[in-house]
């Protein structure tokens, strides 16, 4: 007898056997019951989360027999009449499949309605499943607007997609739409377990989590990755094996990296990607597992006992202690940069040990400044509660004191570290900049200075690209006549900006000049007794024109 793949024997038959999809379940189950059947569904979501199963399962809902033949529509399809096994067989003549990635033409589209009007031959209701519709074309998506809006009375359209982007507004408008959800891993790792019991498959629970875990939220992938895992491992799956067939990397490698990096170990750095060549363990996938190792340890930093269960969650919270924020977010960005870089790197090996290496060069100022000996106590610190709320910016009634000021260079936001006597402001419309670096300038805040280091804060990421914060720190050099640091950091400015002020210089004199045109005779003359009115988007301060 011919295997048949756990994907494709296990696929849900009915909606009691959805995973994850309780919300769409609810709704089409009230709708069978109660008779208040939509003449258009539309289904979208990720890869294997069943938009295709549950379109199956409607068309037998809405044509199951039941099994003594005289049913009718049904919430409950019975899965053993003729016309549920046909369609879960896909030869039934009234169940209707299309691929509109092979079908996408206006030609194929009108073939398709053509024959729609057309009673069922041996069904209720007759059933059309687009699937991935969102490839159709212009043309074809317009030839189909008109029966999707009024179809006969025996005809059901189900369209599926990926992209809901990419379908025009006139047919969502048409359509009753479901978005599935991506399933959980527990979700996942749980009906696992279960069809594995079924099939009589001993499986480790850790390895069903990797598994899990790897499908990223699709439940056909962890099937097909179930079926691998039985293959790879002979018939006993478990997490050795699974890490193994995956590529995965050792959490325990992880944690090793990290304490490498904590002592400055660029040898054991380096002697760990050797180790991690020599297994041929993916680069990608590595940076991919330490960027959500950072993670976790950037939540344990700020939530007490943010634990799930994981063996690696003592190591999780020891380097919480160890590292400070700053690190983990710098090594968090620049795992994920090294990721998206490893396809221009000469080989995965030399972007990887790159990106090791850079973690290396680039280290906070505070992590850096701090000896070995005295890195723990810095950082058991306590530090403020998640909720307080920002220092204010500026208190005008207070005078500084040389213990405010030393409080105020414990944080990026504390308003002490600001030299008073610079004008920010002022200071940028000095700077001989254009262009993008001269946006970055005029719309930046800045937070403190400390010597020669200011420290920016600016609304907008694009604002730094392209080389706008080097040609801005260049152009302080040259100002000052010796070199400068900028430091920035994104978020809404508080404070004065450049840009601000101008804006508002701007408002006011829109304000006096609108003021001065109202308050003219003549045009008061002409609006008392003509019924004039003033066009204010005519009104231009003599200073803009």
């Amino acid at each position: 007898m011919t295997y048949q793949v756990l994907a494709r024997k296990w696929r849900p038959r009915d909606f009691q056997s959805l995973i994850g999809q309780d919300h769409v379940v609810r709704a089409l189950t009230h709708a069978l019951q109660h008779q208040r059947l939509h003449h258009a569904y539309l289904f979208t979501g990720t890869r294997g989360v069943g938009k295709t199963t549950i379109a199956r399962i409607l068309a037998k809902a809405l044509n199951c027999v039941g099994p003594d033949g005289q049913g009718g529509i049904t919430a409950t399809p019975c899965n053993a009449c003729r016309v549920c096994s046909a369609i879960d067989a896909g030869r039934f003549v009234d169940y209707i499949e299309m691929d509109a990635a092979s079908n996408r033409g206006v030609d194929e589209m009108t073939q398709l309605l053509e024959r729609a009007i057309y009673a069922p031959v041996d069904a209720r209701v007759k059933v059309y499943t687009i699937d991935e519709v969102h490839m159709l074309t212009t043309h074809a998506f317009n030839a189909m607007l008109k029966t999707l809006e009024e179809p006969p009375d025996f005809v059901k359209f189900i369209l599926a997609t990926t992209d809901p982007q990419k379908i025009p507004v006139t047919v969502l408008s048409r359509c009753l739409q479901f978005n599935l959800k991506q399933v959980t891993p527990q979700a996942i790792a749980q009906r696992l377990g279960q069809i594995a019991q079924a099939e009589q498959v001993e499986a480790e629970p850790a390895a069903l989590q990797a598994v899990a875990r790897a499908a990223r939220g699709s439940m056909r992938d962890a099937l097909s990755l179930l079926d691998q895992a039985i293959a790879y491992s002979g018939g006993r799956v478990d997490a050795q094996a699974v890490d193994q067939m995956l590529g995965a990397i050792d959490s325990t490698l992880l944690v090793q990296l990290l304490d490498a990096l904590l002592e400055r170990d660029a040898a054991r750095l380096l002697a760990l990607a050797d180790a991690m060549a020599e297994r041929s363990l993916s680069f990608a996938q590595a940076l991919r597992d330490l960027a959500s190792l950072l993670h976790r340890i950037a939540l344990a930093q700020q939530i007490a006992g943010d634990g799930q269960g994981d063996p690696t969650d003592a190591d999780v919270g020891r380097l919480a202690q160890r590292l400070t924020p700053d690190e983990v977010q710098l090594y968090y960005q620049i795992a994920l940069h090294g990721r998206n870089d490893l396809g221009l790197a000469p080989d995965e090996y030399a972007g990887f040990t790159m990106t090791l290496l850079r973690m290396l060069a680039f280290q906070p100022e505070v992590a850096a400044a701090a000896p070995a000996a005295n890195r723990s106590a810095a950082l058991n610190a306590p530090r403020p509660p998640r909720t307080a709320a920002p220092a204010p910016r500026h208190e005008p009634d207070a005078t500084p004191t040389p213990s405010a000021s030393a409080a105020g260079r414990a944080g990026p936001q504390a308003p002490a570290g600001v030299d008073e006597d610079l004008d920010w402001p002022a200071l940028v419309q000095k700077l001989k900049l254009a262009g993008m670096p001269r946006e970055l300038a005029l719309r930046s805040e800045l937070v403190s200075r400390e010597a020669d280091h200011f420290r920016l804060r600016v609304p907008v990421k694009t604002l730094l690209e392209s080389g706008a914060e080097a040609r801005l720190r260049a152009a302080l050099s040259e100002y000052f006549g010796r070199p400068v640091r900028i430091s920035a950091e994104i978020g809404a400015t508080q404070g004065p900006t450049a840009a601000g002020l101008n804006e508002e210089a701007r408002a006011q004199r829109q304000r006096r000049a609108e003021e001065s045109i109202y308050a003219d005779p003549f045009v008061r003359e002409l609006i008392e007794n003509f019924g004039a009115s003033v066009d204010p988007a005519s009104i231009k301060p003599i200073q803009d024109t």
